[in-house]
């Protein structure tokens, strides 16, 4: 799975993952990440959701990336914001006052780049790549966020019945990727009959706190 295959997905409009309202698990959980108004929430793997301009409403910053400029461009339509575009290495970056875009590979995208962020909504990312791509991000968001902590939300389904993506994430692997990092608490199971492709899946929203550093 490449770029070519999500720009693909992105120009043929083959964007079931993009929900049409704001995510329901971010909207009751989002107060356990504890944020002030003003504080700059990330979103890894953005396209054009709802939930930024639902984030924004609610008095939060928000940063975000996004492989697809298409869609970055159409993010800023939707909240008619004119938005200041620069280039930084192999990226662009969209930004106004209280919001800023990157379109891009995540892979390029720094820690100095990014700048601070107190917290990291992900709901598009994780659940977006496959096996090998998973093992690469996880560190990769750690690195660039610097531990910051995540309202993370996953699908978990019969593999067997339905191929990604979305991926089925669960509890096992999130360890794996996240547990020298993050204490884990479950905050809600979803069961989402015939959701996928006519497969029944379970939408799980963890809250993920960093853990002291030693």
């Amino acid at each position: 799975m490449n770029a070519d295959f999500w720009h693909q997905r992105w120009t043929q409009n083959e964007i079931g993952f993009h929900e049409g309202h704001v995510n329901q698990q971010l909207f009751r959980h989002h107060q356990q990440l504890g944020l002030a108004q003003g504080c700059w929430v990330f979103v890894p793997l953005c396209g054009k959701t709802n939930d930024i301009a639902w984030l924004l409403s609610q008095g939060y910053q928000v940063k975000g990336i996004e492989l697809h400029e298409a869609a970055v461009i159409e993010l800023f339509e939707q909240l008619q914001i004119s938005a200041e575009v620069s280039t930084q290495g192999s990226l662009k970056r969209y930004s106004a006052q209280g919001i800023s875009i990157f379109s891009g590979d995540v892979f390029a995208l720094t820690q100095a780049l990014l700048g601070p962020v107190d917290a990291v909504y992900d709901r598009a990312a994780l659940i977006a790549l496959p096996d090998e791509m998973r093992q690469r991000y996880a560190p990769h968001l750690l690195a660039i966020t610097q531990h910051a902590a995540q309202l993370l939300i996953c699908y978990e389904f019969d593999k067997q019945q339905r191929q990604g993506p979305p991926f089925s994430v669960e509890l096992d692997e999130i360890q794996l990727l996240y547990g020298q990092a993050f204490a884990f608490n479950r905050l809600e199971r979803q069961v989402l009959p015939q959701f996928l492709e006519g497969v029944d899946a379970t939408a799980v929203a963890w809250l993920l706190s960093p853990k002291p550093q030693l």
